[in-house]
């Protein structure tokens, strides 16, 4: 007697635990009834028949993996090495079971393949400054493959480019030379900036001769303030030489006239 309600208990618990299922909110319960897909159910409680209906759980939440990293050869045969970070999820549980066996191995595989692929055909420096365009391209193509699994790719990112040793070297002479380069473009624009303003604030200087004057007695006043400064040379003006002779060429027209009466007389 004893034995059979043990027998019996047995039997009801493996009902229980066979028919009464609890999925949570993040995962969806794929039932198939001999062997035929029937669909996900869930999340909270639902009913199995023991024996006939089988159910595989699925987790809706976003799967992160790394690739690893792969070599490569880019558009201008650099050899790289790279790897990114990839972040997807299931959309279809029915789909992730059905039409792969496993859907994270088979991702992973894209996104390596994929990855490859896309940044063989672009030059070293769109891979390492033009990252968003890349990252966006490998998320599309990425998607599209996995679509039929029911994988939603969300995001890809590249996450580290190591080149060889030598290129980094060459790659900081160069820009090195372009730094260099810029330098001296800029302090040609400066003079160039500056020519211009002393072509045309001699201009305006011509136009009134005093404001030559009152730029001697500035430069004057500058120089006098200086701690090094013990002999101050000021220009004669020109204007100067001028009226002495002036002065000169009147007076001698004079001194003719009063030469000429005295021979006169």
């Amino acid at each position: 007697m004893f034995i059979g309600i043990v027998v019996v208990l047995i039997i009801l618990i493996w009902l229980i635990t066979n028919t009464i299922k609890i999925v949570p909110e993040y995962e969806r319960g794929v039932v198939f009834r001999l062997g035929r897909l029937m669909g996900a159910r869930g999340p909270g409680l639902f009913l199995l028949i023991p024996g006939i209906e089988k159910m595989v759980k699925m987790s809706l939440r976003t799967i992160t993996f790394e690739v690893t990293p792969q070599e490569m050869m880019t558009k201008d045969n650099v050899p790289v090495q790279v790897n990114a970070v990839i972040w997807f999820r299931i959309i279809d549980p029915s789909k992730a079971v059905v039409n792969v066996e496993n859907f994270s191995l088979a991702t992973m595989q894209v996104a390596q393949t994929t990855l490859r692929s896309v940044l063989g055909q672009v030059d070293l420096d769109s891979l390492l400054s033009d990252r968003e365009t890349i990252n966006s391209k490998l998320q599309q193509i990425i998607d599209e493959q996995t679509a039929p699994w029911g994988i939603k790719v969300s995001l890809v990112e590249v996450k580290d480019v190591q080149v060889p040793d030598t290129m980094k070297r060459m790659m900081a002479r160069q820009a090195e030379v372009e730094r260099d380069r810029r330098a001296k473009v800029i302090n040609a624009e400066g003079e160039f900036q500056a020519s211009e303003k002393l072509v045309m604030a001699g201009q305006k200087m011509s136009e009134n001769p005093l404001a030559i004057q009152l730029r001697y007695l500035q430069t004057a006043t500058e120089i006098a303030s200086s701690d090094k400064t013990s002999t101050l040379v000021f220009p004669i003006p020109i204007e100067l030489f001028n009226l002495f002779t002036k002065i000169i060429e009147n007076k001698k027209p004079a001194e003719e006239t009063e030469n000429k009466k005295t021979e006169d007389k």
